[in-house]
């Protein structure tokens, strides 16, 4: 019952902040700040990055559901004030202030998740736990469109912080999981940050990859409201691109959500890392709607195979005792990958259509550089020694970098 109240959970934090997405842009825009487009995702992820050592050591000792819930209260916050956010300034602080959201509820998410699951079922349960992520992300933008387009910009953020609320609401109802030896009061002592607590080492293969792979998504969230508008997908079809992109996801998710329990972490991430490639191919072209859709199903299969196998791989390499701190550090690489790609994807489109295509290609060359890394990584089968392998002092040759 914990692991479906947790989905339910995922997939109201989820909706609550993509439920945003496709009308931030063009609200800065009306602020005055349509140069600083790419600091829309940016900023969100700088802060998520920056906290995330900080959820990592507080899921390993205070325990996973409070920082679960500190990441809902800041996303419920955040919404609340945006229409408050009235200059370019106010608004780009406020984003900056929302990512310590996802700094901390995934990471107390993830952490709870490996607690309660079998390890020979980690791929299926982040794949189902994906699931219901990817269709808050896709209900997200299409509600928060709806809403803006209805109602107002205003009540669009209303929703979210609401949506937020009821994620909190849900949390309430589950159990902590921490043992209870590892346990403490919180005290901001624990916020005194050794390096040792900033990365765990064990997850330095699969925190990699992330970063490669999850470059394009920061990209593409920057650059694809106004592709589609570019491509004439306006009102009701704005949202397009991310309902073919989340529903390819969750088909991949459900159908192959057991694939690396199988056949293995790494041959399931080079597959991956190929239909990404290929995704992100079809976005370089993409003259017409039916193109660009195209890619936009190819690129949610890949992400629906990739980011499940990669939740489950860096559960694998950690320890026991350091899954927050292990979890964390691949969503350091996440966030990483994501803001870069944001940033560098709004200084070369600059706001001119002409340089899509280039922001498309910078994202497949980093694809192509984890396809060659992950060649380079020795391929085990199947995790069905994991538990062993997870209280080994020793890290196992696929986790050296």
């Amino acid at each position: 019952m914990g692991f479906w109240l947790m989905c339910l959970s995922s997939f109201l934090f989820f909706a609550s902040f993509n439920l945003l997405l496709p009308k931030l842009p063009e609200h800065l825009t009306r602020l005055g700040g349509g140069q600083y487009k790419g600091f829309i995702i940016a900023l969100f992820t700088l802060t998520a990055a920056i906290s995330r050592p900080f959820s990592g050591k507080l899921a390993d000792t205070v325990g996973r559901i409070p920082v679960m819930v500190f990441g809902s209260l800041v996303c419920f916050v955040c919404g609340f004030f945006y229409p408050w956010a009235l200059t370019v300034t106010g608004f780009l602080g406020l984003r900056l202030l929302h990512g310590f959201s996802t700094g901390f509820k995934p990471t107390g998410t993830a952490a709870y998740v490996a607690d309660i699951v079998p390890v020979a079922q980690r791929g299926e349960a982040m794949g189902l736990l994906g699931v219901t992520g990817a269709l808050g992300m896709a209900c997200g933008p299409l509600f928060g469109s709806w809403v803006a387009t209805h109602y107002s910009i205003n009540a669009m953020f209303y929703c979210s912080s609401g949506a937020a609320l009821l994620s909190l609401l849900v949390q309430g109802t589950l159990t902590e999981t921490l043992p209870q030896a590892q346990r403490q009061r919180f005290r901001f002592a624990l916020l005194k940050l050794k390096w040792g607590e900033v990365l765990e080492p064990r997850v330095l293969a699969p925190a990699l990859v992330t970063a490669l792979c999850l470059f394009p998504y920061g990209a593409v969230l920057t650059v694809i409201p106004d592709q589609s508008r570019i491509l004439g997908l306006t009102g009701s079809t704005e949202g397009l691109f991310y309902t073919f992109y989340t529903a390819a996801s969750l088909v991949v998710r459900l159908v192959a959500g057991k694939a690396s329990d199988t056949h293995g972490r790494v041959p399931v991430l080079r597959w991956s890392a190929g239909i990404l490639a290929l995704g992100l191919a079809l976005l370089v072209y993409a003259p017409s709607v039916p193109w660009f859709l195209a890619g936009a199903v190819v690129f949610g299969l890949g992400t629906g195979l990739n980011s499940p196998t990669l939740y489950a791989w860096t559960i694998d390499l950690s320890h026991p005792e350091h899954r927050g701190r292990g979890v964390a550090t691949m969503y350091i690489a996440l966030e990483v990958g994501i803001g870069l790609g944001a940033l560098l994807a709004g200084w070369i489109f600059a706001n001119l259509p002409g340089r899509l295509p280039y922001v498309h290609a910078l994202s497949l060359l980093c694809v192509l550089a984890a396809i060659g890394y992950l060649l380079s990584v020795p391929a085990t089968g199947p995790p069905v020694a994991a538990a062993v392998a997870e209280s080994a002092p020793e890290p196992a040759p696929e986790e050296v970098v």
